[in-house]
C-alpha cells in the first residue's frame, strides 16, 4: 500500500500528471506569449501595420520559445527534435493561423480592440494546442 502511495506522489512531480503538465505548459506559454505580444504591439504601434499579420508573426516567434520550453520542462519528452520540432511547428502554424483569424474577425467584424481579440485568441489557441501537443507532438 505505501509503495503505491509513494509512487503516486512521485509521479505528480515528474511530468506524468496531466494537471502538472498543463501548469507547466501554461508557464512556458506565458513566456512565449510575452514574446508574441511584444512583437504584435511593436509592429502595430510603431510600424502601424494592421493587427492580423503582426499577430501571426508574433505567434510564430512565440512558438519557437514554446518549443524549447515544452520539449523537456512541460512534457519531459524523449522524442527527437527531428520528429517533435516539425510536429510542433505544424501545430504552431495551425495555431498561428487560427490566432490571426480570431484577431481579424474580432477587429474587422466585431469592432473589438486588437488586444481584446488577441486575449480571446490566446485562450482558445492555448487549449487546442495543449491537447494536440500532449497527444501527438511530444509522444
Amino acid at each position: 500500500m505505501k509503495t503505491g502511495l509513494i509512487k503516486f506522489r512521485l509521479t505528480q512531480y515528474t511530468g506524468e500528471n496531466k494537471t502538472l503538465a498543463f501548469i507547466r505548459y501554461t508557464i512556458t506559454g506565458g513566456a512565449a506569449t510575452a514574446v508574441h505580444y511584444s512583437i504584435l504591439i511593436v509592429l502595430v504601434e510603431t510600424l502601424h501595420l494592421q493587427p492580423a499579420i503582426p499577430a501571426v508573426i508574433g505567434a510564430l516567434c512565440g512558438a519557437l520559445v514554446a518549443y524549447v520550453g515544452n520539449h523537456k520542462f512541460t512534457f519531459n519528452s524523449s522524442a527527437s527534435h527531428g520528429v517533435a520540432l516539425p510536429r510542433f511547428m505544424l501545430i504552431a502554424a495551425i495555431g498561428a493561423a487560427l490566432n490571426g483569424v480570431i484577431v481579424w474577425a474580432g477587429t474587422a467584424f466585431l469592432g473589438w480592440h486588437y488586444i481584446i481579440a488577441q486575449l480571446l485568441a490566446t485562450l482558445l489557441v492555448l487549449l487546442i494546442t495543449y491537447q494536440l501537443n500532449r497527444s501527438w507532438t511530444f509522444q
